[in-house]
């Protein structure tokens, strides 16, 4: 595509931004009906000419009117059609002025709430789909904010905050709309993201008390009565002067900060408007008949108290506030207050923050999607097996010299310590005892923790070799490399590559592996000059002086098969001294670690280095589409 629109369609003010495929620069925020912020308002004529924006709140030839309409989207379905003769009139105000072209390949990205569902956001995208906009896509609002601020030059957060916690605050006219985003993703908030609390309460307590200090108040309030559109004309010029006023307090100290109104009903009125220090108190702290007698104040660090409580995990570490009550440096304290932990920060236009995240958010997904191809193109081919394949050996090393240990340690003595008791019979049912026990023990919590330091030590080098398959495609589409770095995402608490012990140690290594163990016990009996049980007590003699009759008659190989198979008394077994094993076991680790491994190369290499090279590169290529998408900036 070669443009993206961005349109913020609020509930008293809107705005549409504009992202050239090619563009460096911000995002540009279009003028529609002379205003880059323009009035959700519209109005049909007598002649069935469509207005919107401020002309449409008060030109007396309408027969039909409609504005602050969005906030009841959820609560009243006969909204729906004043939301399309608004997108309509928008609509044609971009094709008429030539900034939006009929038939270009472009798209359109719509902003909602953060608490509306799916279902919400369908019924949403099919108004603007009805109403004959280029494709459109709806986000949310608080997601826009977050990625203009990503890609604002002016903040310079950074790519990085995708992984961190943040909190979107979009203080709007009607709604205040809280979004924790953790790793790039939204966190549901119990608040269903949303406080029926926006700057439009202090615009109607400034025009209040301008009414009242009006010379004509009962006029004033009877046009009102009379007509809704210039009620609204009146409190968007309070609105205004509002903002002007809480965008620099210092000079308004020294200034009047002030606005004259002309109301043209049936005679010409005129109402002023006037901002101070005082007034300003008022806004935040007065009490509202719409907030049950509670301030603004009060109503907003309760909001933020609560969303505080409902965030489960990791406290934020950004706050970024949009909208353009977020000027007031009231609101940023009473924010650093409740969460002081947290940098806050507001764009250099926050009003427009939203818009031009959604235009962003075009291109971003439109750039990501040829980048995701491509990540899904490596994840398909033997690439990351090959990489797995070379340094599989490495791998073998690693394992058996953590694995061989206790397995001898935890599984063999305690198996020998069942035969010196009598619970095993002949030496001979070692071999299936140890099986079954070698194998529970693969199977455990405790030898996959063991692997743990190992793997991840063993994907370090990987994780390199991977970047050089990786590397490429992030630089080809504008994406941080790190995106796609293993060595990004390998400490030890959330490493996602696991490996089963089980499956390195096939059946014929297990076997190896007890026979091993086995000869080490028939050594202790039948090795060096004599038979260990020999050094202890008389019937230790008794026993010497009958095994050495039958190693003269038999021949040693022949005597080590009779007691494979003999049900030595226990008090013989006892003879056994369990430190000899122990001390025997402990010298020859070395030695068994050595012909394990040799083993594992030269006799089972390709079968199991198939084996172990398809698990790993699936996990690996798993993690990869998960950081992908992280890097996309899921954006439904």
């Amino acid at each position: 595509m070669e443009r993206y629109f961005g349109f913020d369609l609020g509930d008293a003010e809107s705005a549409v931004a504009r992202l050239n495929k090619d563009d460096a620069g911000d995002p540009a925020v279009l003028t529609v009906r002379e205003a880059r912020s323009f009035i959700t308002a519209y109005a049909r004529l007598l002649s069935g000419e469509l207005l919107i924006g401020e002309s449409a709140c008060y030109n007396t030839s309408a027969t039909q009117r409609a504005l602050r309409f969005k906030s009841r989207f959820l609560t009243d379905p006969q909204v729906d059609k004043d939301i399309k003769c608004f997108a309509a009139g928008v609509l044609g105000e971009l094709l008429q002025s030539g900034e939006l072209i009929q038939g270009e390949d472009t798209c359109f990205y719509i902003g909602c709430p953060a608490g509306w569902d799916k279902a919400a956001r369908e019924r949403y995208r099919r108004i603007f789909e009805d109403t004959g906009y280029p494709p459109a896509r709806i986000v949310s609002e608080s997601r826009a904010a977050l990625i203009s601020a990503c890609q604002s030059k002016h903040l310079q957060v950074g790519y990085d905050i995708m992984s961190r916690p943040v909190l979107v605050v979009d203080i709007g006219s009607s709604t205040t709309d809280f979004a924790y985003i953790m790793g790039g993703r939204e966190v549901e908030l119990q608040t269903a993201g949303e406080v029926h609390l926006g700057g439009g309460i202090m615009d109607e307590i400034l025009l209040e008390e301008s009414v009242r200090a009006c010379p004509q108040e009962k006029r004033v309030r009877e046009v009102f009565e009379a007509s809704p559109a210039w009620r609204a004309y009146c409190e968007f010029a309070a609105r205004r002067l509002k903002e002007q006023y809480f965008s620099d307090e210092d000079y308004w100290r020294d200034n009047d900060c002030r606005k004259t109104v002309t109301i043209l009903y049936d005679q010409p009125l005129r109402l002023t408007l006037s901002m101070d220090a005082k007034m300003a108190s008022r806004l935040l702290e007065r009490g509202a008949a719409q907030l049950s007698g509670r301030s603004f104040g009060d109503v907003f660090r309760a909001s933020l108290r609560d969303v505080r409580e409902k965030i489960s995990g990791q406290a934020p570490e950004l706050l970024f506030l949009t909208g353009g009550v977020s000027r007031l440096k009231n609101v940023r304290d009473w924010c650093a207050e409740v969460f002081p932990e947290a940098v806050v920060i507001t764009g250099a236009e926050p009003e427009f923050s939203v818009a031009r995240g959604l235009a962003w958010s075009g291109r971003i997904d439109s750039q990501l999607r040829a980048f995701r191809a491509e990540v899904d193109t490596l994840i398909s081919s033997n690439a990351v097996e090959k990489v797995v394949e070379a340094r599989t050996p490495d791998l073998y090393r690693k394992m058996v010299d953590t694995l061989v240990e206790p397995i001898l340690r935890t599984v063999a003595i305690p198996v020998f310590d069942r035969w010196r008791s009598g619970e095993i019979k002949r030496l001979s049912d070692i071999d299936s005892v140890l099986q079954t026990e070698i194998e529970a023990y693969l199977h455990s919590d405790a030898a996959q923790e063991l692997l743990v330091r190992p793997i991840a030590e063993w994907l370090k080098p990987v994780a390199y070799d991977l970047e050089e398959k990786t590397m490429p495609i992030c630089v080809k589409h504008n994406v941080p490399y790190r995106a796609l770095s293993l060595n990004s995402y390998l400490q030890l608490s959330d490493i996602d590559v696991r490996i089963d012990a089980r499956n390195v140690f096939a059946v014929e290594e297990l076997t190896w592996l007890i026979n091993t163990i086995i000869s080490i016990l028939v050594g202790l009996l039948c090795g060096g000059g004599g038979i260990a049980v020999v050094s202890g007590g008389i019937s230790g003699i008794v026993a010497g002086t009958v095994v050495s009759l039958l190693l003269l008659f038999l021949g040693k190989e022949r005597l080590q098969a009779a007691f494979m198979n003999a049900d030595i008394p226990r008090p013989m077994r006892k003879l056994v001294p369990r430190g000899h094993f122990e001390a025997r076991i402990g010298r020859m680790t070395s030695q068994i670690k050595t012909a394990f491994f040799e083993k594992l190369e030269n006799e089972k290499n390709a079968e199991i280095t198939e084996r172990m090279a398809g698990e790993i590169s699936a996990q690996i290529e798993q993690c990869l589409a998960k950081m992908a998408e992280v890097v996309e900036i899921p954006l439904g």
